[in-house]
């Protein structure tokens, strides 16, 4: 069970790998930018930037995954609702048949064995969805949350209502999949432009140093190159965030 799903936490494989390709990302812009031991110490601290920019990633992408599960969740437990089961054994029972689609470390299968757990401890399934959908921040598992809580209280037909919700998920997620297939490809286009300046450079140090040769080892060469490294960075940053955008 994850206590909040915004908040990724690296093994020490994933620290590892990441801190060493901050390291080398800086030691690569050091080297073109600078030309020099300091400078890629100076840029040493990218490595930070890089893993918490990778935890983010990761973070959505755990969330998402999360999701597609969820809607597998709840299509289990309307069947167990179907099948004449009680809310309070139902959950225990989408457990069983989730445990024949994932394994049993998926996300989903920890959380219904979290919430069929909570139940067993006298803890309304109302609430204990509430908690799973806070920590989650996925707006599908909230609005799930609220659906089932209103349903119970007002008495209404649980099971049309978790069938009916569950497959508007379907629909939305499906809707999310086109939407992120449309955009993967300018995703490969916006990465391709955050390479090309680099490697314009690094093209440039190859076939004619002489060129670049006024621009290191001096001061007016250094504020010339630190103010395009800034403007590269900035434009990194602002190629993420309109790629990243949420759907």
């Amino acid at each position: 069970m994850i206590e909040n799903y915004d908040v990724y936490r690296f093994s020490t494989k994933e620290k590892l790998r990441y801190i060493l390709e901050g390291l080398l990302k800086a030691i690569i812009l050091g080297y073109m930018f600078y030309k020099s031991i300091w400078g890629i110490a100076l840029l040493c601290p990218l490595a930070l930037t890089h893993c918490n920019k990778r935890k983010s990633e990761l973070a959505r992408k755990r969330k998402w995954r999360l999701n597609l599960e969820f809607r597998d969740g709840i299509n289990s437990l309307a069947a167990a609702l179907g099948a004449g089961y009680s809310v309070e054994h139902a959950f225990a029972e989408a457990v069983k048949d989730l445990k024949r689609i994932y394994p049993k470390d998926a996300m989903i299968v920890k959380e219904f064995t979290y919430i069929a757990n909570q139940i067993q401890m006298n803890i309304t399934a109302e609430k204990a969805l509430y908690n799973f959908g806070k920590r989650s921040g996925v707006e599908d598992i909230m609005s799930f949350a609220e659906v089932f809580s209103t349903a119970k209280r007002t008495g209404g037909e649980i099971v049309q209502i978790i069938k009916t919700t569950a497959g508007l998920i379907s629909d939305r997620l499906e809707v999310k999949r086109e939407i992120m297939t449309m955009l993967a490809g300018k995703k490969i286009e916006a990465n391709i432009m955050k390479i090309v300046p680099a490697g314009i450079l690094c093209l440039l140090s190859v076939l004619s140093p002489e060129l670049l040769k006024p621009l290191y080892h001096n001061f007016f060469g250094i504020i010339i190159m630190t103010f395009l490294l800034g403007c590269y960075q900035y434009t990194s940053r602002l190629i993420d965030k309109i790629i990243n955008i949420e759907v």
